[in-house]
């Protein structure tokens, strides 16, 4: 079997680059013709999103105007869970108190929520929200669970990219299955099966423009979760997210801890413990908005 790889620069914060596209072997490149079309209709839209921020760029160069907050989960999607709490609840927790602490702190940034409330969306809507809202930024939150044992425990932040673990794999397996709550979804995802690790592994290798970003964003979250919330950081890692994948735009999923494991599942559903993962999260993007609008 032989097998083509490439190699690629990631770019400095706030710099937009080109779609970069990353081959596997051949035999992972038999997909369904179906998920082929939808895969090139998100990177044409992609590109297009690249053209429109250089556009608005010239204007007023690398400001963020425009934050999408999305609570994973929700409604009849309760996510996972703990013994005491759904991770519906506790994302949409951590969502909203992040989204205060911006528009405090912000005023003159706009602030969209996916959700402000306990109901079901739609993991095509919530990118597209981003989209229609010309958003400089993605941020997803979840929680996460370990089924093979309750004394894992720590925080990660992915971006969209090809896994380097089965673990990883397997988290994007369990959050890209929510679409099979969605009406419809075997037209609106064009084929797209969120049991096949192919499926995923093709989506997870159309990685956008805004990689570098990306990645530089989630490296800010997991360095401030270490930094001033005191939690173990499991790393920056990478997946094929539908929820990442459908976001034009720097976007990252923030895995905040496990729900599997009791005394994360007590610390996360505390008021103490919200108040500093969102503090922790608000302070890293602070951080890279301040990096972003002052670089050259």
């Amino acid at each position: 079997m032989k097998s083509t790889s490439v190699q690629f620069s990631v770019p400095s914060p706030g710099i937009v680059t080109t779609l970069v596209l990353v081959s596997l072997p051949l035999l992972a490149l038999t997909v369904l013709p179906a998920q082929q079309s939808l895969l090139q209709d998100v990177n044409q839209d992609t590109v297009r999103r690249a053209e429109q921020q250089e556009s608005e760029t010239a204007a007023a160069p690398n400001q963020l105007r425009t934050v999408i907050l999305d609570a994973g989960h929700g409604g009849k999607d309760p996510g996972t869970h703990g013994r005491y709490v759904k991770e519906k609840t506790v994302n949409l927790a951590l969502v909203l108190q992040l989204g205060r602490k911006i528009k405090k702190n912000h005023p003159n940034i706009r602030v969209i929520y996916t959700r402000s409330s306990d109901h079901f969306v739609d993991l095509y809507e919530r990118g597209a929200i981003a989209n229609r809202n010309r958003a400089d930024l993605f941020i997803s939150i979840h929680c996460n669970a370990s089924p093979s044992s309750s004394q894992v425990y720590g925080t990660e932040t992915y971006t969209l990219g090809l896994h380097k673990t089965q673990q990883n794999l397997d988290v994007a397996r369990r959050e890209n299955a929510v679409i099979l709550q969605e009406k419809n979804y075997q037209q609106t995802y064009k084929g797209f099966n969120p049991n096949s690790p192919l499926a995923t592994i093709m989506l997870a290798n159309y990685q956008h423009a805004f990689i570098g970003s990306s990645i530089n964003f989630a490296e800010k979250i997991e360095r401030s979760f270490r930094r001033n919330a005191d939690r173990k950081s499991n790393g920056v890692k990478q997946a094929g997210f539908i929820v990442l994948w459908k976001a034009t735009m720097p976007s990252v999923l923030i895995e905040s801890g496990y729900l599997t494991n009791p005394t994360e599942e007590n610390y996360l559903r505390s008021e103490e413990g919200q108040d500093e993962i969102s503090s922790a999260i608000y302070k890293a993007f602070a951080q890279y908005k301040e990096e972003i609008e002052t670089s050259d």
